[in-house]
């Protein structure tokens, strides 16, 4: 069996990021053969990912781009296990490359998005494996949304790990960034599960009509009166849960519908997206 030199680790390291034992050890296994060391490293990244496809990713980085005409905005949330990690730079730059390549090629899904080629000509997925093989931690995709609107306007948590999106409609022209950015700022703080109540599932309509009635009855409310009084709770519910209709937090005298409208006549929010890394 060939010695393998020094040179040639520092090679192999350098062709793919992994560490320097990692390395020699391929090129042993391998006979000094390249590409077969590359084969059994992004091995020992796949067992590794395999090996930690249950664990919890709640650090690392939620990056949201807005398209220079401001009418499209991408947001993805690259998750690792560890705050450490997604600090390193390795784990910075798969992030930053993989928003260059959405940007560039406007998938429309996770799906998609992993299967992008990266500059190197591998996809996004591999690049994953192969730094779950090296940090020895679990990192995934666990957002992609690619948002159309009048005006999409972005608010990214100043800790990195939540993200909001807002496209605007009804703008009439007008830049509308500063509304905007209030609402995206409502949803980080307030959590609205939809837009308005049309948006919400229907289970948890049937849930919480379900709830309303028991706490009526709870309290010996007639039985005649349960379905309207739980009907009034599920009104309160949409005020509390529901984006547009939630009290503006700087100013709780108006929803966030009639804050819009104020701002400028008609404007409102066609959809949203808030993305949290916990």
């Amino acid at each position: 069996m060939s010695t393998i030199t020094a040179a040639e680790v520092n090679k192999l390291r350098t062709m793919t990021g992994a560490g320097m034992m990692d390395c020699k050890k391929a090129l042993t296994e391998s006979g000094g053969d390249f590409e077969a060391a590359i084969d059994i490293l992004r091995k020992k990244g796949q067992k590794v990912s395999a090996a930690r496809a249950e664990n919890v990713t709640s650090e690392g980085i939620v990056a949201i781009t807005i398209s220079k005409d401001g009418k499209n905005g991408k947001l993805i949330a690259l998750a690792c296990e560890t705050e450490p990690v997604s600090k390193v730079i390795d784990f910075k730059n798969l992030s930053e490359a993989i928003m260059n390549v959405a940007v560039a090629k406007n998938p429309k899904t996770t799906e998609e998005l992993s299967a992008l080629a990266l500059a190197d000509g591998r996809t996004v997925h591999d690049h994953i494996i192969d730094l779950t093989g090296k940090i020895g931690e679990k990192v995934a995709i666990t957002s992609y949304v690619s948002m159309d609107g009048e005006q999409v306007v972005p608010y990214v948590h100043s800790n990195g790990k939540l993200g909001v999106m807002v496209a605007l409609k009804n703008t009439g022209g007008k830049d509308c960034s500063e509304a905007g950015k209030d609402v995206a700022m409502q949803a980080a703080a307030m959590k609205p599960i939809a837009l308005d109540k049309d948006g919400v599932d229907p289970s948890v309509v049937e849930r919480e009509i379900e709830i309303g009635k028991e706490q009526a009855r709870t309290e010996g409310k007639p039985e005649a009166m349960l379905e309207k009084i739980a009907l009034g709770k599920l009104n309160k519910f949409y005020k509390d849960n529901t984006l547009l209709n939630q009290e503006f937090v700087k100013d709780n005298s108006k929803t966030i519908s009639q804050m819009l409208d104020t701002y400028q006549k008609g404007l409102t929010v066609s959809e949203f997206a808030r993305i949290a890394l916990a």
